[in-house]
């Protein structure tokens, strides 16, 4: 509900010279045509709600629909009525929530001294009516900053709509196409910025803003559109924020690591439902498994197996297409998918051995997403009216044909690039096999963007036939947060009761490749936390790779176990790990208080 839903114009008017308290509530009835105005008039003047400087509120309850009445009395000085605005409302018979609802509307709106003050020097009703339809444009204004927060912003939309809040979702991209106006944005009282991703925050300047990661429920999203309607939230200082210029180049490396994380994420459950595919045919076989010691022995094996390869074979033009849909949308994805087949056209047609792999399908998200940004930005002066027609053809047309020709051009540089990082990791000997190991142990321990180069890594030589990198990687994900636990349990003496509870939960939590539960001990003793997670990571990478563990699927944890080569071998470098991460964390730790 609005105020402006319950306004006509014949019930506006505008008086001048003076006028007493009775007179503005007979002008009132009469403009809204209510018969037997002496029946209710001695309880409308007990309603009399004043309201911000110079506003008054009556209400009366009759059997009609809710509707308000305006009168606006500029000369207006009597002591007895100093106002000069007058509203009327009427109200059904003992609906006190609809009563509620219009007094907290126009309370919100002639608190503002500004706003009250171009109503009561409004010239005509038809201003008046313009005048709230402006102010009432939006309360709040909603940023969602990055995709994976569409169901936080779903929560909040729900509940806003039931609390009777005006609202305006933003989707933060490059395109930024339903972004407010300047204008529009001077009238927006609350921002709420939904995730983590990159948001322009001058914009907001002298605004209460509210920045969240995630709404898990609509009981969450009530307590925060509360707060954010009764500004119980700070007031946002740009200039506060802004410590030292950021460069440029860092500002886009950062939006294009953010682009290939989320992309890498979308691809991952492919890439684990595939690698299991495969891995479950090869089990068999290489077991012989019920009988089976060929993959013409069982059609079911053998269905799995072409399947499995058939998936991966579209890995890199899906990882491309799912880059391009985050930064450019739909059409992001349609471009960067039809790129990611360019990269593959010679490894299909000609046979040629030098696969661009996931490298390609990177590299060719990235040319297709933002060929589709560089050609909307180009077509931004063609009228909106054509929308569809740019949607349905100017961009797909153009951007896939000139795109996927630089990407197909490209693409056999790119294979020659990936085939001889390939073949050197699969022809390492184990002086480098160990230093690999360690390195990608490292990396996982390290964690931030570090971490997902490890991981993109991995997937990059699980499509080259290089599983051991795969291993070494999930090994050392794993030993972190089982050195934590091992060090609380053999260390005991050393840790507090909550800190050893909290450790022994990390058996679980690294057999199930989940690292977490490292976190609060990160921050009680980073330094020396951190160094353990090195340790511990790079001593099981090491002797995974060394003991040429191998596996298909990019997690899992110990659930995968039976899919790895030599899972007893993974075992003992996961085991070695913990150990040793484990004991270096208990003997330098000093004793904690029970």
């Amino acid at each position: 509900m609005k105020i402006t839903d319950l306004l006509v114009m014949k019930e506006i008017d505008i008086l001048a010279g003076r006028i007493n308290k009775d007179e503005v509530i007979d002008h009132l009835l009469n403009l809204m045509e209510i018969s037997d105005q002496e029946i209710y008039k001695q309880g409308i003047v007990e309603t009399a709600t004043k309201m911000g400087e110079e506003t008054l509120v009556f209400y009366v309850p009759v059997d009609k629909e809710p509707r308000l009445s305006v009168v606006v009395v500029k000369d207006n000085v009597l002591e007895s009525l100093p106002e000069k605005l007058f509203f009327m409302i009427t109200v059904p018979k003992n609906d006190v929530d609809i009563l509620t609802k219009i007094l907290t509307l126009l309370s919100k709106m002639v608190k503002e001294r500004k706003f009250e003050e171009q109503l009561i020097n409004a010239q005509d009703p038809e201003k008046i009516i313009t005048l709230i339809k402006e102010f009432e444009s939006y309360d709040l204004l909603i940023v969602n900053t990055d995709a994976v927060n569409i169901k936080a912003v779903e929560n909040l939309k729900i509940k806003a709509e039931e609390m009777n809040i005006s609202f305006k979702i933003e989707s933060n991209d490059i395109e930024a196409k339903d972004a407010l106006t300047k204008e529009a944005l001077e009238k927006i009282r609350c921002v709420i910025i939904v995730g983590a991703g990159q948001v322009e925050m001058s914009r907001f300047d002298g605004k209460p803003v509210m920045m969240i990661k995630d709404v898990k429920n609509i009981d969450e999203a009530k307590t925060l559109l509360y707060q954010a309607v009764n500004e119980e939230i700070d007031i946002f200082h740009y200039q506060n924020e802004v410590k030292k210029p950021v460069k440029a180049y860092r500002i886009i490396l950062k939006r294009m690591y953010q682009q290939l994380s989320r992309g890498i994420d979308k691809i991952l459950p492919v890439l684990m439902g595939s690698g299991a595919l495969i891995s479950i045919a090869t089990l068999a076989v290489s077991y012989n498994l019920f009988g089976i010691s060929s993959l013409v022995d069982n059609v079911w094996i053998a269905n799995s197996y072409v399947f499995g390869n058939a998936i991966q074979g579209m890995i890199a033009a899906l990882l491309a297409g799912f880059i391009g849909q985050t930064i450019a949308k739909q059409a992001g994805f349609a471009t960067g998918f039809s790129c990611g087949v360019a990269t593959q056209l010679n490894v299909i047609y000609l046979n040629d051995v030098n696969n661009p792999g996931l490298l390609g399908g990177i590299i060719a998200g990235f040319i297709g997403g933002y060929a589709v940004i560089l050609l909307q930005k180009s077509c931004k002066r063609i009228s909106d009216k054509f929308d569809e027609v740019k949607s349905a053809v100017i961009y797909p047309l153009f951007s896939i044909v000139f795109a996927g020709m630089i990407t197909y051009l490209i693409s056999p540089y790119i294979g020659i690039f990936n085939h001889t990082i390939s073949n050197f990791i699969s022809d390492m000997n184990l002086g480098f096999k160990l230093i690999l190991g360690m390195a990608v142990g490292a990396m996982m321990a390290i964690g931030g963007p570090v971490n997902k180069i490890g991981y993109i890594l991995e997937i990059s030589q699980i499509l080259e036939g290089n599983y051991d990198v795969m291993a070494a990687i999930m090994a050392a994900g794993m030993a972190p947060a089982l050195a934590i636990a091992f060090a609380t349990t053999l260390f005991e003496s050393k840790f507090s009761i909550a800190e050893k509870k909290l450790g022994r939960e990390n058996f679980l939590m690294g057999f199930a490749f989940v690292s977490k539960g490292i976190h609060p001990f990160i921050q009680k003793e980073p330094q020396l936390v951190t160094i353990t997670c090195i340790i511990a990571s790079v001593i099981a990478g090491g002797l995974s790779m060394v003991y040429n563990c191998g596996v298909m699927v990019p997690c899992g944890g110990i659930f995968v176990l039976p899919l790895i080569a030599h899972p007893l071998r993974f075992l003992i470098a996961l085991l070695a790990g913990m150990i040793c991460g484990g004991t270096v964390y208990g003997l330098w730790r000093e004793a904690g208080d029970e």
